[in-house]
C-alpha cells in the first residue's frame, strides 16, 4: 500500500512538472529531462510512469479534462437559469486557466498541431457551452437567437481570453469576462429575463479551488532531492 501511494505522488508529481514545462517551453522544445528534473525524480522514474513525452502529454490532458468537468460540476445548481450558469462557469474558467497550470496546459496541447489523438478540450468546452444555451433556450431565457450560433461567439471569446491571457493575465481577469457579458447579454437574453442574469457572475457561485487538490510532492528517488513544483506565472490577484 505504502508503495503504491508513493507511486501515485509520484505520477501526480510528474503530470503537474510536465504541464509547468509544457506551459513554459511548448509541447516541441519540452524535455523528458527538465520534467523529471522539476518533479524531483530520475529519467528512470519517469519511464516507469511514462513511455514517452506523448503518453505523458495525454495524462497532462486527462488531468485538464477532469478539472474541467469539476470545475462544471461545482456550479450545477447554484444559478437560477442556465445562462446564469454558464456566465458563472465562464468566470471560473478564466480564473482557473490564470492560476491552474494543468488545467492551462491541457488546452494549449489541445491546440497543438504536432500532436495526434488525445483529448480537444475546446471540443468539450464547445459540446458544454451549446447544451447549456439549449438548456437556457428551453427555458425561455434567450432570446430569438440560435443557441448554437451564441455558443461559436461564446467559445470564441473564451478560448481567445485563454490564448491572449498567456502574455496577459488581464485577459483572464474578472473584469474582462465580466465586459463580455455586459455587451452579449443583452442580445441574446428574453427582456423578461435579464435582469434574472448577472453578467459578473450571481453572488451564489461557488469559488471551490482550481479543480481537485493536488496531491504532494513526490517522495524524490534517490539522490535527488525533492523539488517544489512552481506555477510559473505566480498566483496574480485578478
Amino acid at each position: 500500500m505504502v508503495k503504491q501511494e508513493r507511486a501515485l505522488r509520484t505520477r501526480e508529481a510528474l503530470i503537474r512538472s510536465a504541464a509547468t514545462v509544457f506551459d513554459r517551453d511548448g509541447f516541441s522544445v519540452a524535455s523528458l529531462s527538465a520534467i523529471s528534473s522539476l518533479a524531483g525524480v530520475s529519467n528512470g522514474a519517469l519511464h516507469f510512469h511514462f513511455a514517452n513525452k506523448a503518453t505523458l502529454a495525454d495524462s497532462v490532458e486527462d488531468a485538464a479534462a477532469q478539472r474541467l468537468d469539476h470545475l462544471i460540476t461545482d456550479h450545477e445548481g447554484t444559478a437560477g437559469n442556465s445562462l446564469q450558469l454558464l456566465v458563472n462557469v465562464s468566470h471560473d474558467l478564466a480564473r482557473c486557466l490564470h492560476r491552474d497550470v494543468v488545467l492551462r496546459a491541457g488546452f494549449e496541447l489541445s491546440r497543438h498541431q504536432a500532436r495526434t489523438g488525445g483529448r480537444d478540450l475546446h471540443r468539450h468546452w464547445h459540446q458544454w457551452v451549446e447544451a447549456a444555451l439549449k438548456r437556457a433556450d428551453g427555458e425561455g431565457v434567450l432570446n430569438a437567437v440560435s443557441p448554437e450560433a451564441v455558443a461559436v461567439s461564446v467559445v470564441a471569446a473564451t478560448t481567445g481570453f485563454e490564448v491572449l491571457g498567456t502574455q496577459d493575465p488581464q485577459w483572464l481577469s474578472h473584469r474582462t469576462v465580466t465586459r463580455f457579458w455586459q455587451l452579449l447579454l443583452p442580445r441574446l437574453t428574453a427582456a423578461a429575463a435579464l435582469a434574472d442574469v448577472t453578467p459578473a457572475g450571481s453572488r451564489t457561485a461557488p469559488h471551490p479551488p482550481a479543480a481537485v487538490p493536488h496531491p504532494p510532492a513526490a517522495v524524490p528517488h534517490p539522490p535527488a532531492a525533492t523539488a517544489r513544483i512552481p506555477d510559473q506565472r505566480g498566483d496574480t490577484t485578478l
